[in-house]
């Protein structure tokens, strides 16, 4: 389940929220209990590591960082 990122258009106050999903309506603010809540832009909170296709694919040069590679010194 995911937690979005909100803010309160009336009062200002940030807020994280457990939403069970993401077209439901934004809570009420938990500081002034204002309706007027946006959902904000947020990083996902998740890393990929590995040797995945996203490594693979989309990384370039030495930010390619492949599980069990050989340092590019040669040895």
């Amino acid at each position: 389940m995911p937690i979005f990122d909100f803010e309160c258009r009336h009062c200002g106050h940030e807020f994280e929220k457990l939403v069970l999903k993401s077209d439901a309506p934004a809570p009420e603010c938990a500081v002034c209990e204002s309706a007027d809540v946006v959902k904000k832009v947020s990083a996902s909170g998740f890393r990929l590591s590995g040797s995945g296709w996203y490594e693979t694919d989309f990384k370039t040069g030495k930010k390619k960082n492949l599980a069990g590679s050989q340092s590019e010194s040669g040895n």
